[in-house]
């Protein structure tokens, strides 16, 4: 009785698929020829998962968690609120402490800051803070 019959069969399609893998004709297609291309504007890469639709711009002052400041008013993060830095990559609140960070945010039904997206310095150009916004106290 055999029970590995399979095996060398299986290791030879997975050996065969990585060795054609790391051949060099495999990147070939996707270099360019053209040195212009290079040189060209390219757009800005979009965010995946991309900022909501629903999501407003603010500044965001992280005090201590999960209180914080949204445009200079006292605010609070939601249990398992979710802040993407700049590198799209989930970060907890605690690493961004006492930072005036450019943001996109969405509230939930509690007005709790539910989700949170850290703008980079391109994106915060694009998106300017709403003219209403006046990072000053009033006194």
């Amino acid at each position: 009785m055999n029970r590995c019959s399979l095996l060398p069969s299986l290791f030879c399609t997975t050996a065969l698929a990585g060795l054609l893998a790391l051949s060099p004709l495999a990147g070939r297609a996707q270099t360019s020829t053209n040195p212009s291309a290079a040189t060209q504007a390219q757009p800005l890469p979009q965010r995946i998962p991309p900022i909501s639709a629903r999501a407003q711009r603010g500044v965001l002052r992280i005090v201590q968690p999960p209180e914080v400041l949204l445009n200079s008013r006292p605010a609070r993060l939601a249990p398992g609120a979710r802040i993407r830095n700049r590198n799209n990559l989930i970060v907890v609140s605690a690493a961004l402490l006492a930072k005036d960070l450019p943001v996109r945010y969405t509230l939930d039904p509690m007005g709790l800051v539910h989700e949170v997206w850290v703008l980079t310095a391109e994106e915060a150009a694009r998106d300017p803070v709403p003219l209403v916004y006046n990072p000053q106290p009033q006194e």
